[in-house]
């Protein structure tokens, strides 16, 4: 992806030695959300290979070389028709300005460009935050055997204990 520009910050494609910078920032952005436990869960899911292998299909956000923003996705390699969004974050100043929506839109024109006609995302149980956002972006949550604050949860989805909402948008 080449460089573009969204208001004053540059979005471009990640490289391996972004998976630092992400790590540091994520106990910031999330607060002490899901306490110690969801900040080892944050940062495992971010393993470098992220930052090596999915370049093409994820972006970073920056202003003034300060990072505000990142999406980490990938062109399923096992459902043609899918692609799917991994890990997504805005810095907390920067909620609300439209930086993540630009960053999905940005994603569903890189997966339509590559024939993919679902996104697949998932969030935590608890977070009601991420919840609201990807139902304004037009995902619908998967029914789930259970429930959590009126949201359908998929037990055990990333181990036990590990309960998820999982999100499907046709584009």
């Amino acid at each position: 992806m080449s460089e573009i520009e969204f208001r004053d910050m540059r979005i471009r494609s990640p490289h391996a030695d972004d998976q630092a910078r992400v790590l540091r920032v994520l106990d910031d952005w999330w607060g002490e959300f899901e306490g110690s436990a969801g900040s080892v869960q944050r940062a495992l899911l971010l393993p470098r290979l992220f930052f090596q292998h999915f370049t093409t299909s994820s972006f970073i956000a920056e202003r003034d070389a300060t990072m505000t923003g990142f999406l980490i996705g990938f062109l399923s390699q096992s459902t043609p028709e899918e692609s799917y969004i991994h890990f997504v974050g805005v810095a907390p100043g920067e909620q609300g300005s439209g930086l993540g929506r630009f960053l999905y839109e940005r994603f569903f024109e890189y997966s339509r460009a590559h024939g993919r006609s679902v996104v697949r995302a998932i969030t935590s149980a608890g977070n009601s935050g991420s919840y609201a956002f990807h139902t304004r972006m037009g995902f619908t949550a998967e029914p789930g055997p259970a429930e959590f604050e009126g949201r359908p949860v998929q037990p055990d989805y990333d181990g036990p204990g590990l309960d998820r909402v999982s999100f499907v948008r046709r584009i």
